[in-house]
């Protein structure tokens, strides 16, 4: 059994990784608030640009009015592309590895063709580098205050590289947000875009100059705002789990916490039982 300084020592130790943790989890708690509020604004604007683009491509009735927008363009794919949203740091449970993993399976089993690779994070990066995987392009540091003008560069490297023919489809994989317990890796195809099914709201529309160019202008739009939308789930994502993953480390530190002054305690016992048993022994000694 360990010493009563050992364990007092022990005690101490835990207690200040304790206050960090509870710390960590405060600050991230108010980020969370604020990446969840972004993430609920954004999703009505991403919602309605989809239905937009919908009734465009559906006044597009042929096959020959479609084939003039490239973002648009079916081929056979022989090359594919994935772009791996991860946070830059870690503490965040198993949300990581999830990410990853999903990313993994598809670029092993699902993609059946070469996968280039761009990384979103350095926590994708580091993994891609350590596989040896056809890294093209990799981001870091765009921090939790991200805007559409910084994630432009990331929409820019998918776009050129579909539109030059070095791939034939892009994914993206990110953390979806569903709520505080919950972040689910997901996998959405952004090229070439699918001309989302329904519409409806804006057929009785006049579009200006014409519809064929709000629908060019709009596609490149639509690639930029679903990366968006992904990192802004990620970084809601992030601080969601790294909030329950110091609340959980708070936790299991009082808990450690208790058994140390258990244990603590029983070695003093130990310790007074045997310094009576000696003085008891001594006292014996000297009386015979």
């Amino acid at each position: 059994m360990a010493s009563p300084r050992e364990i007092r020592r022990r005690i101490r130790s835990v207690r200040n990784i304790s206050q960090i943790t509870r710390a960590m989890e405060m600050v991230s708690a108010s980020k969370f608030r604020r990446a969840q509020q972004r993430v609920m604004a954004s999703r009505p604007y991403a919602d309605r640009l989809r239905a937009v683009i919908a009734d465009l491509a559906a006044l597009q009735a042929d096959r020959e009015t479609l084939a003039q927008f490239p973002l648009l363009a079916q081929r056979e794919v022989h090359r594919s592309e994935v772009i791996v949203i991860t946070p830059d740091k870690g503490l965040t449970g198993p949300l990581n590895s999830n990410i990853i993993r999903r990313a993994s399976r598809y670029i092993l089993n699902e993609a059946e063709v070469p996968v280039r690779v761009v990384a979103a994070g350095k926590k994708g990066r580091d993994f891609m580098v350590r596989t040896r995987q056809d890294l093209v392009a990799e981001f870091t540091g765009l921090g939790d205050n991200v805007s559409l003008d910084d994630i432009r560069p990331i929409a820019q490297v998918a776009l050129d590289d579909f539109l030059a023919g070095r791939t034939d489809a892009v994914f993206v994989v990110f953390p979806r947000f569903v709520n505080t317990l919950s972040q689910v890796p997901d996998i959405r195809q952004i090229l070439p875009i699918v001309a989302p099914e329904g519409g409806g709201a804006y057929t009785d529309y006049i579009f200006e100059p014409s519809p064929e160019a709000v629908l060019e202008s709009l596609l490149p739009r639509f690639v930029e705002i679903q990366i968006y939308q992904a990192i802004l789930e990620s970084i809601a994502s992030e601080h969601s789990a790294r909030m329950v993953a110091m609340r959980n480390a708070s936790q299991n530190a009082r808990d450690l916490v208790s058994d140390l002054t258990l244990s603590l305690n029983k070695a003093r016992q130990a310790q007074i039982t045997r310094e009576v048993a000696e003085i008891a022994a001594g006292a014996e000694a000297l009386g015979g």
